[in-house]
C-alpha cells in the first residue's frame, strides 16, 4: 500500500492488503478493512466504513456515514469472518448514510440517494440509479439504465430488466402465503412503468413496454404494452392510445419520447436501436422491441 496517494483526515484506519490508486481522499473516522481495492479518483467522506474484500472502482464517491460490504448473518451468528466480495464499478455515486452489503456485484455509473440499503446477493447493472429510503432484499437482479425513485421495497428474487421506471413507494412483494420460506419473485420486462404505490403480488410477470397505474394491486400478469390499474388491477387501456397531457402527444412506448441520460440521448431510440449488433440486442433484451 502506497500511503502516499491518500489524503486523510483524523482518526483514519487503513487494514492489511488494501490496494490504493492515485488520489484516494477519505474525510474523518474512516475504517477501510483489510482486502480492499480502492481505484483511483476515489472519495470517502467521513464516518464511512469499507468492509473486507469490497472493491470500489476508479471515480467512486461515497458520502458519509455509509457502510459498504456489510456484514451478512453468518458474521452476526459466530463473529467470524466469511468472504463475500462486493465489487462496484467505474464512477459510482453513493449517498450518505447507505448500506450494502458483501456479496454483490454492481455495475458502472451506479448512483444512490441517502439511507439506501442494498442486500446481499444483488446483480445490478450499469446507470442504475436507487433513489433515496429505498430497500432492496437480496438476491435481486436489476439490468442496466433502471431507475428506481424513493421508498421503493424489492422482494427477494425480483426480478427488473433493463431501462424500468419504478416510482416512489412500489412494492415487490414475494411471499404468496405469508408467512412462509416459498418465495416467488416479481419479473419486470424492459421499459416498463410501475407508477407510485403500486404493489405487484408474488410471482407476477408485468410485460415489457407496460404501464402499471398508480396504486395499482396487480395479482395477475400484465399483457405487453398494457395499461393496468385498480384494485385488482385490471387492463384498461393500450399504452400507444395514451396522450401527454401537455403536448397531446402519443407518450408511449416512452423510449421514442424520452432520451435524457440515457443511450440514445445524442439521437433518437430507432436509430439507436438499429446501430447495435445481435449480441448488443440480446444483451438489452431488445430483440423482441417493435420497430
Amino acid at each position: 500500500m502506497n500511503q502516499s496517494n491518500i489524503t486523510k483526515g483524523n482518526n483514519c484506519v487503513i487494514g492489511n492488503n488494501v490496494i490504493l490508486g492515485s488520489n484516494i481522499t477519505l474525510g474523518h473516522n474512516c475504517v477501510i478493512e483489510d482486502n480492499v481495492v480502492l481505484g483511483s479518483n476515489v472519495f470517502i467522506d467521513s464516518n464511512t466504513i469499507i468492509r473486507h474484500d469490497v472493491t470500489l472502482s476508479d471515480g467512486a464517491f461515497v458520502g458519509a456515514g455509509c457502510i459498504i460490504g456489510e456484514y451478512l448473518m453468518d458474521f452476526c451468528v459466530d463473529q467470524a469472518y466469511h468472504r463475500h466480495p462486493l465489487i462496484i464499478g467505474k464512477n459510482c455515486l453513493i449517498r450518505s448514510g447507505t448500506t450494502i452489503y458483501g456479496g454483490s456485484i454492481i455495475g458502472e455509473d451506479f448512483q444512490t440517494g441517502h439511507k439506501v440499503t442494498i442486500r446481499e446477493g444483488s446483480r445490478i447493472g450499469n446507470h442504475v440509479s436507487i433513489g433515496t429510503l429505498s430497500d432492496i432484499q437480496g438476491n435481486c437482479a436489476i439490468g442496466n439504465y433502471t431507475r428506481l425513485h424513493s421508498n421503493v421495497h424489492i422482494g427477494q428474487l425480483s426480478q427488473i430488466d433493463d431501462y424500468v421506471w419504478v416510482y416512489p413507494y412500489v412494492i415487490l412483494t414475494n411471499d404468496p402465503t405469508p408467512p412462509s420460506e416459498h418465495f416467488l419473485g416479481v419479473h419486470i420486462h424492459s421499459f416498463a412503468i410501475i407508477a407510485t404505490a403500486a404493489v405487484i403480488m408474488p410471482g407476477i410477470e408485468i410485460g415489457q413496454d407496460s404501464l402499471v397505474a398508480a396504486g395499482a394491486i396487480v395479482t395477475k400478469p400484465v399483457d405487453k404494452y398494457a395499461v393496468v390499474a385498480g384494485n385488482p388491477a385490471k387492463i384498461i387501456s393500450d399504452v400507444r392510445n395514451v396522450k401527454n397531457k401537455i403536448t397531446g402527444k402519443p407518450a408511449y412506448p416512452w423510449r421514442d419520447h424520452f432520451k435524457r441520460a440515457m443511450p440514445w440521448e445524442e439521437s433518437d431510440f430507432a436509430t439507436w436501436f438499429n446501430l447495435l449488433d445481435l449480441h448488443d440486442k440480446e444483451q438489452y433484451n431488445l430483440v423482441s422491441i417493435d420497430s
